[in-house]
């Protein structure tokens, strides 16, 4: 369900962004007076010195920032990438107990119910916590998870369309079913895709359990187009992406999409703002987190591993990596990212609970409303 962020999809391609545009982990001290860390746990289970960390396929961290976390603490960390969140979290329930690894990371709160339920994880509070705000820590009871990473899934817009057309782009749902907008966006299928869903979520949250049909049916009527996945409808359908020919201008993504676009839009020098915008009434709230799996085989590195997924150095990471917001407060935050991402003060949530208990039901509903 977690399709490929924007940036993310190509931070293989352009894995070298980091370093060109001067973010290169500072990882200074890291290594300071653990000489001889590599003997710890070198005994622990069969996992001996290696931690296996489990997750999907938009994780996208440097080495030499894995490479530190070995140095500190001697585990060298094998990472596994299983496909999307959804499948990823599948997989660790149909394994529970027998793992692949000694940490997942990626499942996030419109999925962690499900994995919380199935006892997938061992509880442990992670050194760091104190510096992670209270409303993230969902888990907070029985640290059977640990927050790594929020993202707001969003409604983007392209400023050129709208400057051209003389329109004003909109700000929130409302906006959205206005005829100013019909045949104007393009939205991920909730069954099949992660922002789709969380879009979907958003609209319950404003319009209530019994309201979003309704809301929806107004999109529908508005001509709002369904698309399977992220990246199909940001790169083929979405107006405002680098080289797209889609002629949608308003498209669901992420409130970090605008700074994606300036760092791998290749100019040599930061444009005043950004091409796309951000309607940030339209906006879920995406935490992602990391827990020990049942079973596995190098608890004690799983542990470290957890550990370290919220120090500074990997928590700096995140923006530039991922196009993620680290969850740690008081980290310092790439000028890309701040100067051209949104700052969402009031995105819309719903309980993980009810997310686990309704989700089909909804999918289902939403499904026979707009894909047709």
């Amino acid at each position: 369900m977690h399709h490929s962020h924007p940036g993310r999809a190509t931070a293989r391609r352009a894995a070298t962004l980091a370093t060109v545009l001067g973010f290169a982990a500072l990882l200074t001290g890291c290594g300071g007076g653990s000489d001889d860390a590599s003997d710890q746990g070198g005994s622990e289970g069969s996992g001996g010195d290696e931690v296996t960390l489990v997750t999907h396929d938009s994780f996208e961290i440097p080495q030499e920032v894995l490479d530190a976390f070995t140095a500190e603490s001697g585990y060298r960390v094998e990472v596994l990438r299983g496909g999307d969140a959804g499948v990823v979290v599948n997989q660790a329930v149909l394994s529970r107990g027998n793992p692949q690894g000694d940490v997942l990371f990626g499942v996030d709160n419109t999925l962690l119910s499900r994995a919380l339920d199935a006892g997938v994880f061992l509880p442990h509070e992670a050194a760091g916590l104190a510096e992670v705000p209270e409303e993230l820590q969902l888990d907070a009871g029985e640290h059977r998870v640990t927050p790594v990473d929020t993202g707001d899934i969003c409604v983007n817009y392209d400023r050129g369309y709208f400057a051209e057309h003389d329109l004003t782009p909109p700000e929130t749902l409302d906006d959205l079913a206005d005829p100013a907008y019909r045949d104007l966006l393009v939205v991920e299928n909730a069954a099949t895709s992660s922002p789709g869903l969380g879009f979907l979520l958003a609209t319950v949250d404003a319009y209530g359990e019994d309201g979003w049909q309704e809301y929806w049916q107004r999109l529908a009527d508005n001509g709002v187009e369904v698309v399977d996945g992220w990246e199909q409808a940001y790169y083929e359908r979405f107006s405002g992406a680098g080289g797209s020919s889609g002629d949608r201008p308003l498209v669901v993504s992420y409130a970090s999409s605008p700074p994606a676009e300036v760092a791998f839009g290749g100019g040599e020098e930061l444009p005043d703002e950004a091409p796309t915008g951000v309607a940030t009434g339209t906006c879920f709230r995406q935490i992602e987190f990391a827990g020990l799996l049942d079973g596995a085989a190098n608890p004690e590195g799983g542990r470290a591993l957890l550990d370290f997924l919220l120090s500074d150095a990997f928590q700096r990471e995140l923006p530039m990596s991922m196009f993620v917001n680290p969850v740690r407060e008081g980290t310092e935050l790439p000028e890309v990212f701040t100067r051209y991402g949104a700052t969402v003060a009031e995105p819309w949530s719903v309980e993980p609970a009810t997310i686990a208990e309704h989700r089909e039901e909804w999918v289902d509903e939403w499904t026979s409303l707009v894909v047709r």
